[in-house]
């Protein structure tokens, strides 16, 4: 077989007797009929396609109409070409030869390629295999190059032609399979580029023919190669479409600096972009394309990564379908093997070796280590997959957390050895993922499972895993769970203040902890404290109880506890606890005695602060009792829950007062009724804004000035008007809310006057209704005030409420909602007056627990 990666051989029929149209290398036409396909075409049977400068303008690089392509002087009636116009016609036509010749080396690599493969199907020589290719050719009605990849694809099976079926069977779909003879079709565009790959010495020749033969037709307009170093860094390996400035400036991405084409190492499908100034990512050419799509796929082999693929659309991409997606993939191969077989350039201009690390040199820096360290080689399928790791060495400090030893484990597959590492801790995705990016991977208390006779045994132990060259380094560190314990007893006897000691009391050795020469107040240097000595140490008051301590432990061998002042060299007292229990021989005789000190300061002055604030609350609470107590009584001195009727002529007046139910919102509500000397009924009811004794003292204040002012024989708005001036200047700037009436028993009428109080409820047979809403500010809100007054006639049997808010207010409801519900109960009328103030207190909805008055009048 032909090697497609050396020159290719003179024509078959040359050196056959072909015929020209048998040559299967005759003409390569660089542009096919479609205009999105530049693809290079082979055209066998096409005359104008040979090499004939004298038919075409363009192959002689001057044009009948374009003087800059002739070459004539503007303004020259002779019409002669200029040196200038010469030289620039003569590069447009070298520059079209270097393409052809181009375009014919890379089909002539994969008809070679199919020659080899024919040669080898059909045991025949290379002669042979030409003369079978161009008659099979013919018979297909295709051109050679065509037929040529048709046959790499059957042979192969590889992904180039799995995604050439797909895309083929996709399209035949749609109807739009079709690809005239002549035209570059989707599978030579592919192999084509193969070819070229294949056949280039770097990257950089790779980027070209991907972006000529693969990508252009896509729609794509640059491509970058980079090469994945062992530190994480990327540095351009190839690029095409980019200017040499822009590539200069791009040449090393140092590692962590997060691009387009490190997005890309990140996921196995890779990272594709519809707009690239919506993610703000940094990449090649972004100035020049800012708006255009991205795609950034990883090219690896045998599952590790050497690089990625970036591909640029000067517009925003679409979501591509799957046989685009997996044309893409298949192109990131190719630059895998490139990249895998060539050595990189670096900044720094020294060339690093393509050639990885053997793996003796890891085995040597393993044994070096002092964990436990496993050297893991890839273990590929036949395919070149990867599909396990194999434990190629593992080092003298090795320890199995299953606890088998090393000859049982090296050598072996991971995943057999370990069978766990794919489950849940993700050991081995993170060792796959170690191996494709170089990236290295660490972690504390990872969970290694082992499965031995089908019994899962676990252990903890801390992981790193690092790739140098091929293979993958494996360390990890078993935790010790004694001196986990020890770090952990030891914190937390520094968060409790606690020290701990042993005394032997045959030896007289006494082992303390650091700790304890802290709370002690003394160096380490100067030696522990005898128990015998610790009355010294304390507070002279405290003998008693260390004493009592000393005798329960040392004599009666029980264990023991105390509390003392500890007096530091430092002039610290220090509020201490010791607890000891006594430690016997198998004779029953005391040798060791071991126990701990704790500093209990802090909860010793919190439990003295909280005594101190006991007794505070106590006394403030004693304090609140008395002031409520004495407001009680006044209240009650003052307003009896229930008082005598009064006698009045033609007029039953009843009375209640229902104090409220917690003590500490004792308020300010009054209700007076009294006969004047004028004979006139005085009637009134106030509710004091506030609780406690300020409100009842006020309230008194304005009971009996209302009483004093209603003797002068004024109406109940001017007697509301001086009342106001009362609670402005005389009681501190009180307010309050009242209404006020005067009872005339002989013409049966009530004069009445409001202060920002509700209205009294006029109850008449079997119907209920509020007086009318007569104007009147609250008490002591302004200097002076005046109050509308409004007249009612009642008749006999009439019922009139007067009430406070404490009556009919819920948090719940509205004071309308609330005064309907009053005037629903007051309409039932029991036979005596008492009676229906009961009923109307039991039926009270309040829930504000506010203190009430309610008063009753009834003309008899």
């Amino acid at each position: 077989m032909s090697d497609p990666h050396q020159p290719a051989e003179p024509h078959a029929g040359a050196s056959t007797g072909e015929s020209p149209a048998e040559d299967p290398t005759a003409d390569i036409d660089l542009l096919s009929d479609d205009p999105s396909d530049t693809m290079p075409v082979v055209r066998g049977d096409d005359p104008a396609a040979t090499d004939t400068k004298e038919d075409d303008p363009a192959a002689t690089g001057t044009k009948e109409d374009d003087p800059a392509a002739t070459g004539t002087r503007e303004g020259d009636g002779r019409g002669q070409p200029s040196p200038v116009g010469r030289l620039a016609a003569t590069v447009e036509r070298l520059r079209r030869e270097v393409q052809a010749a181009q375009a014919e080396a890379d089909g002539r690599a994969v008809i070679e390629l199919a020659k080899g493969i024919l040669v080898e199907r059909l045991g025949c020589g290379p002669s042979q295999a030409a003369r079978q290719l161009a008659q099979l050719t013919g018979q297909a009605g295709v051109t050679p190059l065509e037929f040529a990849v048709e046959v790499i694809n059957q042979a192969a099976r590889d992904r180039l032609s799995e995604v050439t079926t797909a895309f083929l069977e996709t399209t035949a779909g749609r109807g739009d399979a079709t690809d005239p003879p002549g035209n570059g079709s989707f599978a030579v565009r592919l192999r084509t580029a193969e070819s070229a790959a294949l056949a280039a010495h770097d990257a950089q020749a790779v980027a070209d023919s991907l972006l000529e033969h693969a990508l252009t037709p896509l729609g794509a307009e640059a491509v970058a190669i980079w090469a994945l170093g062992a530190d994480g860094s990327l540095t351009l390996a190839g690029s095409a479409g980019f200017s040499a400035a822009e590539a200069a400036r791009w040449r090393y991405v140092p590692p962590g600096v997060v691009t387009v084409a490190r997005r890309g190492l990140g996921e196995r499908t890779g990272q594709w972009i519809g707009c690239l100034s919506e993610t703000g990512l940094p990449s090649i050419g972004r100035h020049h394309h800012p708006d255009g799509g991205r795609v950034a796929v990883p090219a690896g082999t045998g599952g590790r990564i050497h690089g990625v693929l970036e591909i640029v659309w000067p517009t925003p991409l679409e979501a591509q379908p799957p046989q685009i997606v997996r044309q893409v993939e298949a192109l990131a191969d190719l630059c895998a093997h490139t990249l895998e077989t060539s050595t990189p350039h670096h900044p720094d201009g020294a060339s690093r070796p393509g050639i990885l690390p053997v793996v003796a040199e890891l085995m040597d820096l393993a044994d070096g280590l002092h964990d436990p360290a496993l050297v893991l080689v890839p273990h590929l399928d036949a395919t070149g997959e990867l599909v396990d790791f194999r434990i190629h060495h593992v080092n003298s400090r090795f320890l199995d957390p299953a606890g088998r030893p090393r000859g049982v484990v090296n050598g072996a597959l991971l995943l057999e050895a370990y069978p766990m590492a794919a489950g849940e801790g993700e050991l081995f995705e993170q060792i796959e993922r170690v191996y494709a990016t170089g990236e290295p991977f660490r972690a504390r208390r990872v969970r290694l499972t082992a499965l031995v006779d089908d019994v899962p045994l676990a252990g903890v132990a801390d992981i790193n895993i690092s790739r140098h060259g091929g293979s993958v380094l494996l360390i990890w560190r078993i935790e010790d769970e004694t001196a986990r314990l020890a770090s952990l007893l030891q914190h937390a006897q520094r968060l409790g203040r606690i020290g701990g000691f042993e005394e032997n009391l045959l030896t007289g050795e006494i082992t303390w902890n650091g700790q304890l020469y802290s709370l002690y107040g003394k160096p380490s240097a100067s030696g522990p404290v005898p128990l015998e000595d610790l009355p010294a140490h304390a507070h002279p008051d405290d003998a008693v109880a260390i004493g009592r301590f000393l005798r329960t432990l040392l004599h009666h061998r029980r264990p023991a506890s105390a509390a003392f002042r500890l007096q530091r060299p430092d002039g610290v007292t220090r509020h201490i606890r010791v607890v000891a229990e006594p430690v016997l021989d198998s004779d029953g005789r005391l040798f060791v005695v071991r126990g701990a000190y704790q500093d209990i300061s802090a909860h010793h002055w919190t439990e003295v602060a909280l005594a101190a604030t006991r007794d505070q609350l106590a006394h403030s609470e004693q304090q609140a009792s008395e002031r409520n107590r004495l407001t009680l009584q006044l209240q009650h001195a003052i307003m009896p829950p229930a008082q005598a009727p009064l006698e009045a002529p033609g007029l039953r007046v009843a009375v209640r007062y229902r104090p409220a139910e917690t003590q500490h919102l004792v308020g300010g509500d009054w209700y007076d009724a009294v006969v004047l000397p004028s004979g006139l009924v005085l009637l009134c009811v106030g509710d004091v804004a506030g609780h406690g004794i300020e409100a009842a003292t006020s309230m008194v204040v304005l009971r009996n000035a209302l009483r004093g002012l209603a003797v002068t024989g004024a109406g109940p708005g001017q007697l509301l008007s001086w009342l106001n001036m009362v609670a402005h200047h005389l009681t501190g700037a009180v307010t309050a809310t009242a209404v006020c009436g005067l009872y005339d028993p002989d013409r049966h009428t009530l004069r009445w006057a409001r202060a920002g109080h509700l209205p009294p409820v006029l109850v008449r047979g079997s119907e209920a209704a509020p007086l009318p809403l007569v104007k009147g500010l609250l008490l002591g809100a302004v200097p002076e005030a005046t109050y509308e007054e409004h007249e009612v006639q009642l008749a006999v049997d009439d019922t009139l409420l007067m009430y406070t808010d404490g009556l009919i207010e819920r948090r719940d409801r509205s004071v309308e909602e609330s005064l309907a519900q009053l005037l629903t109960a007051a309409r039932t009328v029991p036979p005596t007056l008492d009676q229906q103030l009961d009923r109307l207190l039991t039926h009270s909805k309040s829930d504000t627990d506010d203190d009430t008055c309610l008063v009753g009048i009834r003309v008899a």
